[in-house]
């Protein structure tokens, strides 16, 4: 409440506890489920079932095991029962809706066969496609096949070798006027943006301050780094000054040295939980202890914002006062990589630094002309006011289906604004059910269990798009 002054907009969020009879059933159904998988595996050690997964050869008993034991366990006799429920091949554009080729499995799941058929216009409720750029037809299509044919599919060089094109540049710029910030660089993976930069900002003598739910780039990138890692409850600021405190007042172990930097790591959208960072507190937090702010925006880019401009713009606040801003084209934008802007000095610090920018291949080109005219679309540079439109049509579209959800009775994670919409399912055997049904009824989702949440905490998540109907929410 004390907090409440930082924020220029209302700000919703809810995480409704599990209820005790859902929990209890849920453990119920694991424990069941895991009493199975003994009794099957009891009966694959004495050939009784016929044992489907890899095992070692006699001679390599005495080796380390490849697996952990759970990991293994987990693996054959919980996952593989739901296993169609995931990598389901697509054969079309991921637009609003999409082309899946069926296939079965005769062997529960163990091996699959292509029946040759493919099942038409699913809606697509998985794709991270939030504002439909991802189409083939449209002037960005149009622009990037373009491009393909006067500069080829690859650069096959690195940036400071001989694959530094004039639109690597055209790009940046066009990067750094959109996020309001003196300069940016451009990567040719998102993932790699956050696991090789990090390692460049801090080292041995730093300390990281990470949300307990960050995506696992950054939790890579942090750990390369060499730097210490702290953990701080997902959006908890009273957890986070605490660390901050504790860090200022004690210093470095056993030395008690002062930190060389301290960097606060944090998601604009948490792509699991659908929740919106507490920017406004974090930036204040972060003035106050003198530390720095490292911002990964690959969801809320182009999906937050009046205009778009993510998560700092939907708060209404300074992009200066974010030190690394970070996001990726591989959602909003429809294409691939990932970008850091901030001041002059630091991009021109990670050009020469950052593993990712001197070691990795530049940016195919017919990738970057999609994200230049899917940008200026957006920043209406492009005479039209479609970008604006979009942006508004995926506000709409999330507010929308959010509530008739709720009004439905189910249990909702994250942010009013966020298009990211988890929906609890709690019990494994909702997992493979809930997918399949969806199916059955040609809508595509992405059900998520256990080790990507807590394993209780199984649910669905809808991912929502500006190209969207109505009439598609109001069918899923």
């Amino acid at each position: 409440v004390h907090n409440g002054g930082l924020y220029k907009r209302p700000f919703n969020e809810a995480f409704e506890e599990t209820p005790m009879l859902v929990a209890v059933l849920t453990y119920v159904g694991y424990g069941v489920l895991t009493l199975f998988g003994y009794l099957r595996d009891f009966m694959r050690q004495w050939k009784i079932e016929k044992c489907q997964n890899a095992t070692e050869r006699e001679e390599q008993k005495d080796f380390v095991p490849l697996y952990q034991d759970f990991e293994n366990f987990y693996n054959r006799n919980l996952y593989m029962r739901i296993r169609d429920s995931w990598n389901r091949p697509i054969c079309s554009v991921p637009g609003a809706k999409v082309d899946m080729m069926e296939r079965v499995s005769h062997d529960y799941n163990w091996t699959f066969t292509y029946t040759g058929r493919v099942i038409k216009d699913i809606i697509n409720m998985g794709s991270y496609n939030y504002l439909g750029f991802a189409q083939k037809t449209g002037p960005c299509q149009e622009a990037a096949a373009k491009v393909l044919s006067q500069y080829g599919a690859g650069v096959c060089s690195t940036r400071q070798e001989m694959g530094n094109l004039d639109k690597h540049e055209e790009l940046e710029k066009l990067v750094a006027r959109f996020l309001g910030v003196e300069s940016a660089m451009a990567y040719g993976m998102g993932f790699a943006t956050n696991s090789m930069n990090i390692p460049a900002l801090v080292r041995k003598g730093c300390l990281i301050l990470s949300d307990e739910l960050n995506h696992a780039s950054l939790v890579l990138g942090a750990r390369l780094s060499g730097a210490t890692i702290r953990i701080f409850k997902h959006n908890n600021m009273q957890s986070l000054e605490k660390l901050l405190k504790d860090a200022i007042v004690h210093g470095q172990p056993r030395t008690r040295r002062p930190w060389k930097k301290i960097l606060i790591l944090v998601e604009g959208i948490y792509s699991m939980e659908g929740s919106i960072v507490r920017l406004p507190e974090v930036i204040a937090l972060k003035k106050k202890y003198k530390s720095y702010l490292y911002l990964d925006e690959a969801h809320s880019i182009g999906a937050l914002g009046p205009s778009g401009r993510g998560v700092v713009e939907y708060f209404g606040l300074n992009p200066e006062d974010v030190d690394v801003m970070m996001g990726t084209f591989t959602k909003s934008f429809g294409a691939a990589g990932g970008y850091i802007g901030g001041k002059k000095e630091l991009i021109d610090y990670l050009r020469t630094y950052s593993h990712s920018a001197v070691y990795a291949t530049s940016m195919s080109p017919p990738v970057v002309e999609q994200i230049i005219t899917s940008m200026k679309c957006i920043m209406g540079e492009d005479g039209t006011s479609v970008g604006k439109a979009r942006v508004q049509q995926l506000a709409e579209n999330t507010r929308y289906f959010r509530r008739r959800l709720k009004e439905m009775g189910f249990i909702i994670y994250g942010n009013e604004d966020s298009p990211v919409v988890p929906l609890m399912l709690y019990m494994p055997a909702k997992i493979g059910a809930f997918g399949r049904e969806m199916l059955k009824r040609n809508i595509g989702v992405v059900v998520v269990g256990f080790p990507a949440t807590p394993i209780i905490e199984s649910r669905a998540r809808f991912c929502l798009s500006a190209a969207h109907t109505k009439e598609m929410l109001d069918t899923v």
